[in-house]
C-alpha cells in the first residue's frame, strides 16, 4: 500500500496545467480529452464484465451451460453487443473529429521550424506581417490558423492544452486551425526528435482576451524604445545584428525587436535574466547543444553583461 501511495504521488506530481492535455484550454484538446475520458470508461466497464462473466463461469456448477447457451452468449458478447457499442461511438465520434472550419478573415500565425528555435509571423489580414520569435499569443474565442513548415528538419508544433500535434516539414506548409477558450499563459514543444537539442525547443503560448491581444498586436507595431549606449555600441561591434534583427524584419537568428518582454531566452529553456543572457552570448552550446549560435567566448564577461542589459532594456 505503501509503494502504491508513493507511486502514485510521483505521478501526480508529474501534472502541470500549462503543458497537459488533461488541463485543455483549447476546443480541439478539450473535444479530445472529452473523447479519452469517454472511451477509457467504457474500456473499464467492459473489462469488468468480462471479469464478472469469468467469475460467473468460474462458480457455475458443471453443466449449467450447454452448447446452445454457450453459442448464444459467443453471439451476444462477442459479436452484436461489440458491433452496437463500437458503431454507436463511432457515430459519435466523427463529428468531434471534424475540423474547425477556416474562413478568409481568421488570423493566420505562420510558424517555422529551425534548429532549434521557432520562428513566428502574425499575419492579420489587410496587415504587414509581424515578426517575432518563440513565442506564440492568441486571442480567446477567435479561431487562429497556424501555418506550420520548417526550415531545415522535420519538427512536430504540439500545444497539449490547445490542439493536437501538427508535423513541420521543410518544403510544406501544414494548418492546423484552432480556438482558445481560456486566457492563460501555456507552453507548446517540438514532438518531433530534431537533434541535439531536441528537448531543449519549447516556446510559450499566451492565450490573451481579444481586447488585450488587439492592443498588444497595436503596440508591437510601433518601433521600441531604443536604449543607445555601450550595449548597443557592443552588440554592433561584435556582429549580432548579422544574425538578429531589433526591427521586426527576418533575419538568419530570433528576431530580438522586444526581448525585454519575452519570459524565457533560448526558446523556453532558461529564465531571461541579465547573467543568463550574458551566459547564453558567450557560450550557447552550454545551455544549447548543436545551436547554431556561434560561441563569443573570447568576449570579454563585463561586454557580454553590458550588452545583455541593453536587450533586456530594448523594446521595453
Amino acid at each position: 500500500m505503501r509503494k502504491s501511495i508513493i507511486v502514485g504521488a510521483l505521478l501526480l506530481a508529474g501534472c502541470n496545467s500549462h503543458q497537459s492535455a488533461l488541463a485543455p484550454f483549447g476546443l480541439e484538446a478539450r473535444s479530445t480529452l472529452t473523447m479519452t475520458t469517454v472511451l477509457v470508461i467504457g474500456a473499464v466497464v467492459i473489462a469488468l464484465g468480462v471479469a464478472l462473466v469469468f467469475v460467473l463461469a468460474v462458480r457455475a456448477p458443471e453443466g449449467r451451460l450447454d452448447h446452445a447457451g454457450g453459442m448464444r452468449m459467443v453471439l451476444w458478447l462477442g459479436a452484436i453487443v461489440p458491433t452496437v457499442v463500437l458503431t454507436a461511438l463511432l457515430v459519435w465520434a466523427l463529428p468531434a473529429m471534424r475540423p474547425l472550419p477556416d474562413a478568409v478573415q481568421n488570423l493566420r500565425v505562420h510558424v517555422e521550424g529551425e534548429q532549434f528555435w521557432w520562428r513566428v509571423r502574425y499575419k492579420p489580414q489587410g496587415q504587414p506581417p509581424l515578426i517575432s520569435a518563440n513565442e506564440v499569443r492568441i486571442p480567446v474565442g477567435r479561431t487562429v490558423v497556424f501555418e506550420l513548415t520548417a526550415t531545415d528538419v522535420i519538427h512536430s508544433f504540439w500545444i497539449p492544452g490547445l490542439a493536437g500535434k501538427m508535423d513541420m516539414i521543410p518544403g510544406r506548409t501544414n494548418r492546423l486551425v484552432v480556438k482558445a477558450d481560456k486566457a492563460g499563459t501555456y507552453r507548446g514543444i517540438c514532438a518531433e526528435f530534431c537533434g541535439l537539442s531536441h528537448a531543449l525547443m519549447a516556446f510559450d503560448v499566451i492565450a490573451m482576451e481579444p481586447a488585450a491581444f488587439d492592443a498588444w498586436l497595436a503596440a508591437s507595431r510601433e518601433p521600441p524604445m531604443r536604449t543607445e549606449g555601450r550595449g548597443a555600441a557592443l552588440f554592433e561591434a561584435s556582429g549580432c545584428n548579422a544574425c538578429h534583427s531589433l526591427n521586426g524584419g527576418e533575419g538568419i537568428g530570433p528576431d530580438l525587436t522586444r526581448f525585454g518582454e519575452r519570459r524565457t531566452l533560448g526558446a523556453g529553456i532558461l529564465p531571461p535574466t541579465v547573467a543568463n543572457t550574458a551566459a547564453f552570448i558567450r557560450d550557447p552550446h552550454k545551455s544549447k547543444p548543436g545551436a547554431r549560435m556561434p560561441a563569443y567566448a573570447a568576449m570579454p564577461e563585463a561586454d557580454a553583461l553590458a550588452i545583455a542589459r541593453w536587450l533586456k532594456e530594448h523594446g521595453r
